[in-house]
């Protein structure tokens, strides 16, 4: 069974069992990924609905975060349950350290020599980490390891 199939079966549970905040973050992950199948004129494979739904985990961290300076704990209360669902379909996060260790073995594949190279790196890196790990993250891992590389 595809993302795509387990979202909507996901959906009309949470329509029966009437869970509100299940059935509006679903609903709202579906249309996500409707809308990037549109713009990338082909249906989507589980790889990049996965990027999809941590696309859409991250807009709820950036709202809690806007939510708490507004003093809103309304709406952060809701965007937290919503995000605790989105959460449930992202594979395990992976720490700093892991992040690396694949991107150590990146440099060595593409032979990057300094900061010059960050975005060889990037370009190779971020589809093996996509959907486990932040691009910030993973930027910022990379400028540091480049930046101690020997020129």
């Amino acid at each position: 069974m595809s993302l795509k199939d387990q979202f909507a079966n996901d959906l009309k549970d949470a329509i029966r069992q009437s869970d509100e905040n299940r059935k509006t973050a679903l609903r709202m992950l579906i249309t996500a990924i409707k809308n990037a199948e549109v713009a990338a004129i082909r249906q989507l494979n589980d790889q990049e609905v996965l990027v999809v739904v941590a696309r859409q985990a991250k807009q709820r961290h950036e709202s809690i975060e806007e939510f708490q300076k507004a003093g809103r704990q309304d709406l952060v209360d809701k965007e937290a349950a919503e995000l605790k669902i989105l959460e449930a379909y992202l594979p395990p996060a992976i720490s700093r350290d892991e992040i690396a260790t694949e991107a150590r073995k990146v440099i060595q594949e593409v032979g990057a020599g300094g900061p010059g190279d960050k975005g060889k790196v990037m370009q190779a890196l971020m589809p093996r980490l996509a959907g486990r790990a932040e691009g910030r993250t993973i930027s910022e891992v990379v400028t540091e390891l480049l930046a101690a590389a020997p020129s």
